[in-house]
């Protein structure tokens, strides 16, 4: 039998008429609760990633500055920075496996918050019915007119919930526990010739569930006796350390098999310092990259197309500004870049995030000893001067 606080809303949504019992409405909400943290944790990693990059746009091989370039980098829309959209775009694509993007008759990027999708075999497929926030579209979409994004993890996500709700159950009990062992444990002795009463039976219940229960949850407390009435305190359990780490093991276990559905380093996910390095070379490569790819081969096939590429019109979003860069710290590695002719001075300022020098010199590019530019070496060669 299905489990689980999603199960309950799914059910609920259905019309059935499933009850949560009364002790496991904690179990749902702590299961809740950590697979939330969880989700939004790797989500805001990858947005946070993807938001860093820059989608550079071509035209005939030669980079550019407009409206393509504006639209991706600033201001996709009215009512949302680049920043924002992209998060939006993340969210509804890890939440659902699946995101749509239209553009409007005046230009502006949108994400469809639910649509009809008829698919076909050969010709193509339509969206009708597309909304956003409370506008419903009244023209279907044609597959060439969107981008449509799908994530083939609809079982990891299913196998995701069931993992949630396992562990929920977990720690829920891990929880109970702690405070179980953590409460005050006593005896109380009562006159044997009162036990067969069924007046007295209904006192000492009573005087259990009212007097004796605020005095062991209180504070501070002064507990009434009755003549005949003798209570033995037999201690307070203390919860050994090792238990509660456990419990955080336990959490720790649901982000570590997030991070990995999601390929982001679990490292990253818990906020570890230890081995950060490693872990953003592994975010970039295993996560970063790839969606990085996923995304700009959508957006060239269907805003640039074959012919417009084919002369060098492209969009290529690029992910160098993810991790930060010590100038210090690479300053060998930067001498060594320019002095083998393969970048110039401004490309290497972009790769660590400053702005392009407004002059001839800084785009081209040089080569060691003396830093000579490369069409000087090749002169000097042909001249038979030989490199100085």
């Amino acid at each position: 039998m299905k489990t689980g606080i999603m199960t309950w809303l799914w059910d609920r949504l259905k019309g059935r008429s499933t009850e949560i019992p009364p002790g496991q409405f904690f179990d749902y909400a702590a299961e809740y609760a950590v697979r939330e943290l969880a989700f939004w944790a790797a989500v805001n990693a990858i947005a946070s990633g993807i938001s860093k990059c820059e989608f550079k746009t071509y035209l005939r091989g030669e980079e550019v500055k407009e409206d393509e370039w504006y639209l991706w980098n600033v201001e996709p829309n009215k009512n949302q920075s680049s920043s924002e959209f992209i998060r939006q775009w993340i969210t509804k694509l890890y939440r659902e496996s699946e995101c749509l993007i239209i553009s409007t008759d005046d230009g502006q990027l949108l994400i469809a918050d639910s649509w009809d999708h008829k698919e076909y075999a050969v010709y193509e497929d339509v969206f009708s019915q597309v909304t956003v926030k409370d506008y419903v579209f009244n023209r279907p979409f044609r597959q060439s007119e969107v981008l449509h994004y799908r994530l083939n993890s609809a079982d990891v996500n299913r196998l995701l919930h069931q993992m949630y709700e396992s562990y929920g159950k977990l720690i829920s009990y891990g929880q109970r526990y702690y405070q179980k062992s953590r409460g005050s444990k006593g005896t109380l002795k009562v006159p044997a010739h009162q036990t067969g009463d069924p007046k007295h039976t209904e006192s000492v219940n009573s005087f259990l569930a009212n007097q004796c229960r605020t005095f062991l949850e209180s504070d501070n407390g002064v507990l009434p006796l009755y003549e005949g009435y003798d209570y033995t305190n037999i201690g307070n359990k203390t919860y050994a350390n090792d238990s509660t780490r456990d419990i955080r093991a336990m959490i720790d276990d649901v982000f570590d098999f997030t991070a990995r559905a999601f390929a982001v380093p679990p490292a990253l996910l818990r906020g570890d310092v230890a081995g950060t390095k490693d872990a953003m070379e592994s975010f970039l490569t295993l996560c970063i990259d790839p969606l990085a790819d996923f995304f700009a081969e959508e957006i060239v096939r269907k805003r640039c197309g074959k012919n417009a590429v084919f002369a060098g019109t492209t969009l290529v979003i690029d992910t160098t500004a993810v991790k930060h860069v010590d100038l210090l710290s690479v300053a060998t590695a930067i001498d060594k870049l320019i002095g083998s002719g393969a970048f110039c001075i401004n490309d290497i300022r972009r790769l660590a995030g400053k702005e392009p020098i407004d002059a001839p010199w800084a785009w081209q590019h040089w080569i060691t000893k003396n830093y000579a530019t490369v069409e000087d070496l090749l002169a000097a060669l042909q001249n038979g001067e030989g490199p100085s």
